[in-house]
């Protein structure tokens, strides 16, 4: 799982350089959704099945990452029907960047 983590999380950042913030903001998504299962994997053996099962599961074991999802899961869904701006992209980078980097 950590090579598919780091191969989206890589295609996030070549990206964002190339300024499709709209198409970053869906594969840093991605990329968080991979490293919650991850480490729902690795610290509790689970696997959510849905993005149900994780909001769930992430509400009970990982309060810190399901309070972020909670707050912008509404930006993962804009994405399929708006664009998005640099700086809210900033904002999903910058904290799936720390958590990328606890893993990498």
């Amino acid at each position: 799982m950590k090579d598919q983590i780091k191969k989206v999380f890589s295609s996030a950042e070549l990206v964002y350089e190339n300024k499709d913030y709209t198409s970053a903001t869906i594969l840093y998504f991605k990329a968080f959704f991979l490293l919650c299962d991850h480490f729902l994997l690795e610290n509790q053996g689970l696997s959510p099945k849905d993005h149900t099962q994780r909001f769930q599961l992430l509400k009970k074991y990982y309060p810190e990452f399901y309070e972020f999802l909670d707050t912008t899961f509404s930006i993962y869904r804009e994405t399929y029907t708006s664009e998005i701006e640099k700086e809210v992209c900033d904002t999903i980078r910058d904290h799936v960047t720390k958590i990328y980097q606890t893993v990498e």
